[in-house]
């Protein structure tokens, strides 16, 4: 999560960060930020210095006790003071603008190296009985079944926890490595297709294109997407 209130500057890291496969959400004001943090637990936070309603300084010690993700300080002030106290009350590491893209990236990248990733990404849960449901298709953890059009899916148990990761990130990219990693705990080296096979095997039990799939997207470079409006 950026949190920037110039919003050209904003926009502008959004998409950097997004051409190295990075999902980035933005929020421009710092009294707004603490609750979003802490609803959304993002796995990093840029946090600008100087923003409205709250200053950085103070949305970082609102949200650390209950934030235990990396945050990366991002300010035009450098005064040590700054630095220090940015440090102290729980930032993890400072960047002075104006700092080049790649310098940025390279310092999100330590940062998430540094802490470990969960057991599992966060689940956006939107239905107590079904755990998640988007239109006719339903998918349930605690039963591990999913249903389509009121029948009960024939899945293996991969395809139940591929199909589970998917759907509980609906409208986000997830790449081939996120993926594996979730699936097996293993980096994704540029030549294992097996995530490939796997979502070719999905598609086929939920009834998908798959010439012109429109349920379980392919986006060119990047991963996976599980399609919200495909299942009305």
């Amino acid at each position: 999560m950026l949190i920037e209130d110039d919003v050209r500057l904003a926009r502008l890291i959004q998409e950097y960060l997004q051409q190295q496969a990075m999902g980035v959400s933005i929020e421009h004001r710092g009294d707004l930020a603490c609750q979003r943090i802490i609803s959304e637990m993002p796995d990093l936070v840029v946090l600008d210095l100087m923003l409205p309603g709250l200053d950085g300084l103070e949305v970082c010690k609102a949200v650390r006790p209950q934030y235990q993700g990396p945050i990366l300080m991002l300010t035009a002030r450098d005064e040590d003071i700054d630095q220090v106290v940015g440090l102290e009350i729980g930032a993890d590491d400072y960047v002075t603008k104006p700092v080049q893209p790649r310098v940025l990236l390279a310092r999100i990248r330590a940062l998430l190296r540094r802490f470990p990733k969960p057991a599992s990404l966060p689940v956006q849960q939107e239905n107590d009985a079904y755990d998640i449901c988007h239109g006719c298709f339903r998918i349930s953890i605690s039963a591990r079944e999913a249903w389509l059009d009121g029948h009960m899916l024939d899945l293996t148990t991969t395809d139940f926890d591929l199909l589970w990761l998917l759907a509980s990130h609906a409208g986000t990219v997830l790449t081939r490595d996120t993926i594996l990693d979730q699936l097996r705990g293993i980096d994704y080296d540029g030549l294992d297709r097996s995530v490939d096979i796997r979502i070719s095997r999905l598609r086929k039990k939920l009834g998908d294109d798959t010439q012109r799939p429109f349920r379980i997207k392919t986006v060119r470079g990047r991963g996976y997407l599980f399609a919200k409006e495909a299942w009305e």
